[in-house]
């Protein structure tokens, strides 16, 4: 069955249900009464931006502003009384960027770029702070000053991606950041030098449980097209449920709804588009009517998890994912165009996956 778009009526819907998560503040929540982080919280205002939600969308970034420390991160998890977790997470923080190109780029507004760029050069800078010697990034930083023993993969290439951005961003300015373009040639060393080695000679913590961990080299563009389209063959059956969507973790039959937009948006990104249709297709099951989506849901007893629970970056990663693929937007190559990858994706010829 070929799966089509979503109706405007039904994107205005799904934004209408993150709004109304939304804080005073401009803080987005996971779910009401749930605690934030900056990359879901930035990813739910991007939901927003698309849907036309400016107002709200600008509130949000407005709060990212507000709650960013000296140092140019933020604790990890926030509450709207205060801090959860204290914690640094360079991924986290690094993030910003990729929100605030996205809604430069839908809005054209120079001014919100110009007002929002303090915020993202800090964070930057910030996530920056934490790489290795051999170009990963360390996972964390402690209250206490102390890194993360390890590095993540997930988080590395998803960094790699925001500090292009920011590159872009830079250069629409009028700016030039050298450190930032030579950080980012090592994250993207680091991440092909583990990909061709051996699992246990990998910079990286083994993560190979998570599906993440499968796409996100592929997301961030740190992968040629072919290489790509290999590693997503490779491990297809590993992850994918037909019909259902993309495992969380590669042991158990729950799959997640963020974890299944964001696999599309890999496919499309190395121009499987009639794939990437498909399987975002497969997250409508997971829709209510007021337009909010289920995080996640166990098979073969088809019972959401966790708790039943609906999440906003859930809502905003198909919104993102149905925008990408259907609306041929201003932010339509942010996969496409920014990294190795040398997929085609107005080609006739489409690359085959699984």
């Amino acid at each position: 069955m070929t799966m089509r778009a979503l109706r405007r009526s039904e994107v205005e819907a799904s934004a209408e249900w993150i709004a109304s998560v939304q804080l005073r503040s401009g803080m987005i929540p996971w779910y009401p009464g749930g605690h934030a982080d900056a990359w879901n919280h930035t990813e739910a205002a991007m939901a927003l931006s698309l849907a036309g939600r400016r107002a709200e969308a600008e509130a949000a970034f407005g709060w990212l502003r507000d709650t960013q420390q000296a140092d140019g991160s933020w604790c990890l998890y926030l509450l709207a009384e205060g801090v959860e977790d204290p914690r640094r997470d360079p991924n986290v923080c690094a993030y910003v960027a990729t929100g605030v190109w996205w809604h430069w780029r839908l809005s054209g507004d120079r001014g919100f770029l110009e007002t929002m760029w303090p915020t993202v050069s800090a964070a930057v800078d910030f996530a920056l702070r934490l790489q290795a010697p051999g170009g990963e990034i360390h996972w964390s930083l402690d209250v206490d000053g102390h890194l993360g023993r390890f590095a993540l993969l997930t988080g590395t290439s998803s960094i790699l991606r925001s500090v292009r951005l920011a590159i872009a961003l830079a250069a629409a300015l009028g700016e030039e950041r050298p450190a930032w373009e030579a950080a980012a040639d090592r994250i993207a060393g680091a991440i092909a030098r583990h990909l061709g080695a051996p699992v246990s000679a990998g910079v990286f913590a083994p993560k190979n449980r998570w599906a993440m961990d499968w796409y996100y080299p592929v997301l961030s563009g740190a992968m040629d097209a072919e290489s790509a389209r290999m590693r997503l063959e490779e491990r297809w059956e590993t992850f994918v449920l037909p019909g259902r969507g993309v495992r969380c973790v590669s042991d158990h039959e729950w799959i997640t709804v963020a974890e299944t937009a964001e696999c599309a948006m890999a496919l499309d990104a190395i121009g499987a588009r009639r794939r990437a249709i498909e399987v975002l297709g497969w997250t409508r099951q997971h829709r209510d009517a007021d337009g909010a989506y289920a995080t996640g849901c166990v098979y073969p007893q088809a019972v959401r998890f966790p708790g039943g629970e609906r999440s906003t970056y859930s809502a905003a990663a198909v919104l993102m994912a149905d925008h990408l693929l259907f609306a041929g937007s201003a932010v339509g190559d942010l996969f496409r165009s920014v990294g190795a990858s040398d997929s085609d994706s107005d080609s006739e010829e489409e690359t085959e996956v699984a």
